[in-house]
């Protein structure tokens, strides 16, 4: 689907004054979530404030250079988007009994350890292809952002006591009608400038009706350094704590992991003009940088660092700037935020009501993603039900957590949770498609043109066994054949002395067969190939010939990539004699 409103995609050069004003909303978004989920998490026991300067100043930090790395493109690490960070929701409950149980230096030391839940995420990314699928990572997105749509509700009646609660309501929805009028109505700079006008006049729209207090802004000094005193250190790994809390880290963390493969595929697509076959090595690249951030904030002490994936997509919205530049200019800025208290203290003061009515917009936004996110591929009956079952149980334990109940402790309110709960029942439902589906059938290989007669006999008894006519055998092997030759086409520049190994992998259906071929070549894309067929010249080159083949003998063909393992997808139907 095409992204109408992106000016600018991640590699094109950007005017220095539009990169620096769309990298301030970034930094404001990214600053605002940081000061909310630390408050929060310090909050939750009884932090006397020490700890709050110093986790604002660590979260600001890990945020900035987080973020700037995604957007840049350092070897495995960077896919080169923007993609926002900082503290989020899925760790904070066990975050809270970590410190409950041993303190701060426990918690540090659990979050690194769940840090290499990502990286081994990442690792083997391509033999969890089957499992964190389209449809688990839509249910991700549609769950996160319906469990903080309350959140964002409650913010609208949240002001000072001395204060009427329809002053708050009234601000909340102000801020909200002007949102939709610059989104709706808005063009050129006043589109651009969405957020950020709707934030300021939120606030002037407050300060008569008493719920905005600017003076502790004015108090805070300009520049300060944190406390060091604050830094809580690292616990022992002999711990009996430690042992007992690690298995609900290791599990938030596994969650995590697939959500943020989720992200890295969405934020791959939101950033493009034109639609694009996902590379699943900038998705690995994503992990890495989501490992190194949740391994910082655990050097650092502060709550584990995520990707803000609504705010990002809001942003793209807002601004149609995606150049990954831009990225680096907010890592830059939260850097320098980090060591000037005033600006923290500002974005302090932003209402409740104001912030909560810009969250509604981000989840709307969020939650729409995930509904394209989940029909990129089609929504037949067992994704439906799929898709169905996971959100019926997610909403349901938002609103009564049956699972608390039953097992309470750390387990319960963990697993519990609406979103990590619809994640693992969408992730089960997806297993148990996977393994009841009929037994696949494998043949290994290299990937070269003398293993082409023996494809051919594997290809033509596949078709024998499942009583096809003889015109759909002939088409299996012909879609084979061509499926192998656009993969020798692509690999011509494979620097390499030994043959890659091919894998072929075939899953009979109902009335169709999906053909996986697993094999390691080059940067190229088959299925962006295939796509693009139709713009190039009506006299194609000998190299475009297998790919035309290839579209006229498949009913779909789709391209993955990952480092180390490249997989092409094809379905052809077929009729029985």
């Amino acid at each position: 689907m095409a992204n109408d409103h992106i000016r600018y995609e991640p590699e094109e050069p950007v005017p220095p004054l539009l990169t620096l004003n769309v990298a301030v909303q970034g930094a404001v978004l990214i600053v605002s979530n940081v000061v909310t989920f630390v408050v929060i998490f310090a909050a939750a026991f009884n932090d006397d404030g020490s700890y709050l300067t110093w986790a604002i100043f660590g979260a600001l930090i890990v945020g900035g250079v987080s973020t700037a790395l995604h957007a840049s493109r350092i070897g495995r690490l960077g896919p080169g988007h923007i993609l926002l960070m900082g503290p989020g929701t899925p760790f904070l409950a066990a975050c809270v009994l970590a410190v409950e149980q041993g303190g701060l230096a426990l918690m540090s030391s659990l979050v690194i350890a769940s840090s290499l839940v990502q990286f081994a995420v990442a690792a083997r990314l391509a033999q969890l292809r089957r499992l964190i699928t389209p449809v688990v990572s839509g249910v991700a997105f549609m769950m996160i952002a319906l469990a903080a749509m309350p959140i964002a509700l409650q913010r609208l009646n949240d002001v000072p006591s001395s204060v009427d609660q329809a002053a708050g309501l009234g601000v909340g929805l102000a801020t909200l009608a002007i949102v939709a009028l610059l989104m709706l109505l808005g063009s050129g700079l006043w589109r651009l400038w969405a957020l950020p006008i709707a934030l300021v006049a939120g606030c002037a729209i407050a300060v008569p009706l008493g719920v905005y207090d600017i003076q502790p802004a004015i108090d805070a000094a300009w520049f300060d350094l944190p406390e060091v005193s604050g830094w809580p250190g690292f616990g022992s790994v002999l711990e009996e704590d430690f042992w007992a809390l690690l298995l609900v880290f290791l599990v938030v963390s596994a969650v995590v992991a697939v959500r943020s493969s989720s992200e890295g595929a969405a934020i791959q697509q939101a950033s493009r003009r034109e639609s694009r076959s996902v590379d699943f090595r900038g998705v690995q690249r994503t992990l890495n940088v989501g490992g190194i951030a949740i391994l910082f904030s655990g050097i650092t002490g502060t709550p584990p660092t995520i990707a803000y994936l609504p705010s990002t997509i809001s942003l793209l919205q807002f601004t149609g700037v995606a150049a990954r530049r831009v990225g680096i200019v907010i890592g830059v800025i939260l850097i320098v935020a980090a060591l000037l208290p005033k600006i923290v203290a500002i974005l302090l003061t932003i209402p409740r009501p104001v912030s909560g009515a810009l969250l509604l917009v981000i989840m709307g936004l969020l939650f729409v993603e995930g509904m394209r996110t989940t029909l990129r591929e089609g929504l037949n009956r067992q994704r439906a039900f799929i898709v169905g079952a996971s959100l019926s149980i997610a909403v349901g334990l938002q609103s009564q957590n049956v699972v608390a109940d039953v097992i309470g402790g750390t387990w319960g309110a963990t697993l519990g949770n609406g979103v990590v709960f619809g994640v693992f029942a969408a992730v089960l439902l997806t297993l148990v498609l996977e393994l009841s589906g009929t037994r696949s059938r494998r043949l290994e290989t290299e990937l070269d043109l003398s293993a082409l007669p023996e494809i051919e006999s594997f290809l033509r008894k596949l078709g024998s066994d499942l009583r096809w006519n003889e015109a759909s055998i002939d088409r299996l092997h012909a879609a084979g054949e061509e499926t192998l030759s656009a993969m020798l086409h692509l690999g011509d520049d494979y620097e390499s002395d030994d043959t890659p190994r091919l894998v072929l992998i075939a899953r009979p259906g109902s009335g169709s067969v999906e053909l996986e071929f697993l094999a390691l070549f080059s940067e190229e894309n088959l299925e962006d190939r295939i796509a693009y067929l139709s713009e190039q010249a009506e006299e194609p080159d000998v190299g475009d010939i297998s790919f035309r083949l290839l579209r006229l003998y498949a009913s779909s063909v789709r391209h993955r990539k990952y480092y180390g393992i490249d997989i092409v997808t094809v379905e052809i139907e077929g009729s029985r004699v």
